[in-house]
């Protein structure tokens, strides 16, 4: 028998009867129809399936999904805006050459822009705590850790609101 979950993902209330033991995860992806978020290790090393829990960077695979009641998730797709333009973490990774297979960005993502709302001029060692969840087997992370840095830049420069 399940339990109702009810939640805001991206901005829009949701809801789904789940089982109590369901990870987040799997609400996100197989109920709710979110597949940003990436299972990679299912154990909370990877940081592919990070989604940002009322602002903070969670691994939702170790998350419970009914812990996530009443609170406001953002994941990868909810960073661009309404109309579709790509937040400038997104665009300053394609730009830049951090993303290869793309399997980490979604979680990299996110995870830069917990930072980003909390630091809107990272020093490079900032940005290499905030990501260290995160484990990439393409990029060799500099590509990643410079996107970051860009994408802060043109924030600042814009004014643009960090989350």
């Amino acid at each position: 028998m399940g339990e109702l979950l009810e939640l805001t993902v991206d901005g829009v209330s949701l809801q789904a009867v789940v089982d109590p033991g369901r990870t987040l995860l799997r609400a996100l992806r197989d109920d709710l129809g979110r597949t940003g978020a990436k299972e990679g290790c299912d154990d909370s090393e990877c940081g592919a399936c990070m989604v940002l829990v009322d602002g903070r960077p969670v691994n939702s695979c170790s998350y419970l999904a009914l812990q996530a009641t009443g609170r406001s998730i953002t994941t990868v797709e909810g960073l661009a805006g309404a109309d579709g333009e790509l937040h400038p973490l997104q665009r300053a990774f394609l730009e830049g050459g951090g993303i290869q297979c793309g399997f980490c960005t979604p979680g990299m993502l996110v995870s830069a822009a917990a930072l980003l709302a909390a630091d809107p001029d990272p020093a490079e060692d900032a940005i290499r705590d905030a990501l260290a969840g995160n484990l990439c087997r393409c990029t060799g992370y500099q590509p990643i850790i410079r996107a970051v840095q860009q994408a802060a830049a043109d924030m600042r420069r814009a004014g643009t609101p960090t989350a």
